[in-house]
């Protein structure tokens, strides 16, 4: 069974509030991190680790504040 998987895009995270975070999450049943993440000085350069054939989403309202945007 495949998975979907989806990036998100955080600026200055509570637990980097420095920087921009790039995080995968697993999506099925219930929304999951993995522990797979990208620390980045600029949005540019944390884009820059999404893969190639992902489709940007602008952030949702509902989203936490330190949402940029989402791929998938």
């Amino acid at each position: 069974m495949s998975v979907l998987k989806m990036y998100v895009v955080y600026e200055r995270p509570k637990d980097y509030p420095d920087r921009y975070v790039l995080r995968q999450w697993i999506i099925d049943e219930q929304p999951s991190p993995t522990g797979w993440f990208v620390l980045a000085d600029t949005l540019e350069a944390v884009r820059a680790f999404v893969p190639p054939y992902c489709i940007r989403f602008e952030r949702n309202p509902s989203d936490e504040p330190q949402i940029v945007e989402s791929w998938i």
